[in-house]
């Protein structure tokens, strides 16, 4: 314990050093609050400026203009099929890696994540030259009259490829971390293995499933370098919203792109709530 007299002299020395310490947190928040305004709130309050620039009828008119609304659609119809996959996918993949111990487990881990590390027109390339109609397996199937390339299903197909990831990367630490103890003990209660995913498993993991589906979902609607590639940027017909947008940038008609880049906004913006919202509800996730 230190004497009333010792405590008298080193108070002002305490003040002072909470003061420097309050101004180093005032410069870093300003800093933070700066680079955040300049890198991401000015440019987004940009788009929405220029997107109903000239009033709310020229918005809407190149919002429902028949290419716009079939790029939409799209790319919707896109994140309605690659979604679910995703979802079985990352659950089977976190399921096999963190239950089973098997030659080749790390090398597996690699491969999920693989797609962080490869550029997605590197991958889209890939694709291409695999199922492409002069690819290994694309000219087999053109022999068929079967194309996988520039339409839905190469866009699906290189979706799945940029998004996998997602959900197995949230759902593995997780399932690393809780261990498997619960799960034993329902089997040896006699219930099946449908009965103990449903009602332990899941329940679980459920919020880092909901999250990876989130952020899977925000990547598929955005993806733009894999989906240039093998698409063929076919107007009205292979452009997907990203596409469109540059298209449109490219066809002179900024209006109409900034109009159709704040659908993509406004995906984003919905996206970094959910976000935020199961981080603060479940801050220890991981």
């Amino acid at each position: 314990m230190l004497s009333p007299s010792t405590r008298s002299k080193l108070h002002p020395q305490i003040q002072a050093f909470h003061r420097k310490q309050s101004l180093k947190h005032a410069i870093l928040i300003a800093i933070a609050i700066t680079f955040a305004s300049l890198v991401m709130g000015l440019p987004l309050l940009a788009i929405f400026f220029r997107a109903f620039e000239e009033g709310i009828a020229i918005y809407w008119q190149n919002i429902v203009e028949p290419d716009t609304i079939h790029a939409i659609m799209l790319t919707v119809i896109t994140a309605i099929i690659v979604l679910p996959v995703n979802i079985v996918f990352g659950v089977c993949a976190a399921w096999a890696v963190t239950r089973f111990k098997f030659p080749g487990r790390r090398a597996l881990i690699t491969i999920i994540e693989l797609p962080f590390s490869i550029s997605p027109i590197v991958a889209g390339l890939c694709y291409l030259l695999v199922y492409g109609a002069t690819g290994l397996v694309g000219s087999y199937l053109d022999s068929w009259d079967i194309q996988l390339m520039f339409n839905l299903t190469g866009i699906v197909l290189v979706s799945l490829f940029v998004t996998c990831p997602f959900v197995a990367r949230e759902l593995i630490p997780l399932m690393e971390m809780s261990g498997q103890e619960q799960e034993e003990a329902a089997l040896t209660l006699g219930a099946n293995g449908w009965q103990t995913f449903w009602y332990v498993t899941l329940p679980n993991i459920k919020w880092a499933l909901l999250y990876g589906a989130i952020l899977a979902n925000a990547r598929v609607i955005g993806e733009f370098g894999a989906v240039s590639v093998v698409s063929g940027n076919i107007r009205g017909e292979t452009m997907t919203l990203p596409l469109q947008v540059q298209l449109l940038y490219d066809d002179y008609n900024p209006t109409g792109a900034f109009a159709a880049a704040t659908a993509l906004t406004v995906i984003a913006i919905i996206t970094l709530f959910l976000r935020s919202a199961i981080e603060a509800r479940h801050p220890h996730r991981h």
